[in-house]
């Protein structure tokens, strides 16, 4: 009986000894894989900024950095080119803002609401039917722009409007970042503690003058960091402003045909440019100084969150 009992206890101890093996085998081997996806990710950034510098240094060569910078017109596709980069930035910043103008108090507004006033069944379908607008494709947008938005404008308020234009693609690239700057900001006001409210109500504050004066400050950093994310969207924004807004590169009004950075991009990369050439070389110009940008807002995001970050 003591032998039988022994060898079962070996046994017991055996299987549990290849279980506790292989148990540390699975884990390992998942750690191992989301690691080498974690680096994987890191790798593709440093490949595509590496791709981006070694391009861009090539068309340098050619292109004075300070002509790149300072020059006003920008027109790659000619033998005498002249590649004034400004003109582009100056058209992608203007349907940003306008964009920007649009989403902002509208995406703000409806956080408020669907945080603060919205029932908890109304709020369960009302954020998924707004951020179906954040699944519509770009093109869908961009020809929405052209076919309904800008002879809308030209029958109703800017009869000289043109056909390509700024303004129609600002107007519709902000509808399409509302679902962002709200479902961002939105759970950003979710998130601010019930005690925050109660303790304004109890002060005599009306439900206006807490989410207006209470939680929406308290929220601010999650506020800006889905402004930034939208103007991030914006900038970066391709086929709306390709379709809508023209191929113009020039300083015009929002009433005018512009061309973007995106935009030129796409005209270039879609058109029969040899590898190699000047002109293929412009697109990884314009795209390093898109990606300086928006490194740059994801800088200035990054600070204003951490400098105005509460802990609950």
């Amino acid at each position: 009986m003591a032998t039988e009992a022994g060898q079962g206890r070996g046994s017991g101890n055996s299987l549990w000894k290849r279980d506790s093996r292989s148990r540390h085998f699975r884990e390992r081997a998942v750690k191992i894989l989301l690691a080498a996806c974690a680096y994987l990710s890191i790798l593709t950034t440093f490949g595509i900024v590496f791709v981006l510098i070694f391009e861009t240094t090539g068309f340098f060569r050619e292109v004075s950095i300070v002509e790149f910078l300072t020059a006003t017109r920008w027109s790659a596709a000619f033998a005498s080119g002249e590649f004034g980069v400004m003109v582009l930035v100056y058209a992608t910043l203007l349907t940003t803002f306008i964009a920007i103008a649009v989403a902002l108090p509208v995406g703000l507004l409806a956080a408020i609401f669907l945080s603060e006033y919205a029932s908890p069944r109304l709020r369960r379908w009302l954020k998924p039917a707004l951020e179906v607008l954040a699944g519509v494709p770009t093109i869908v947008y961009g020809y929405f722009a052209l076919t309904f938005v800008t002879p809308l404008l030209q029958r109703t308020i800017f009869p000289d409007l043109q056909v390509f234009n700024a303004l129609s693609a600002g107007l519709v690239m902000g509808i399409m970042i509302i679902p962002t700057i709200a479902s961002v900001s939105e759970d950003a006001i979710y998130a601010v503690p019930r005690s925050l409210r109660e303790g304004a109500y109890a002060l005599g504050a009306t439900k206006r003058e807490a989410a207006t004066k209470v939680v929406v400050p308290a929220a601010l950093s999650g506020i800006v960091a889905s402004v930034i994310l939208g103007i991030s969207r914006a900038v970066g924004e391709t086929m709306i402003v390709a379709v809508a807004a023209g191929q113009l590169a020039q300083f015009g009004t929002p009433l005018e045909s512009v061309q973007t950075m995106t935009a030129y991009i796409v005209q270039v990369a879609s058109g029969e440019t040899a590898t190699g050439t000047l002109t293929y070389k412009t697109i990884f110009a314009v795209g390093s100084t898109l990606f300086v940008m928006t490194f740059i807002l994801n800088i200035i995001a990054n600070m204003f969150v951490r400098r105005f970050r509460e802990v609950y």
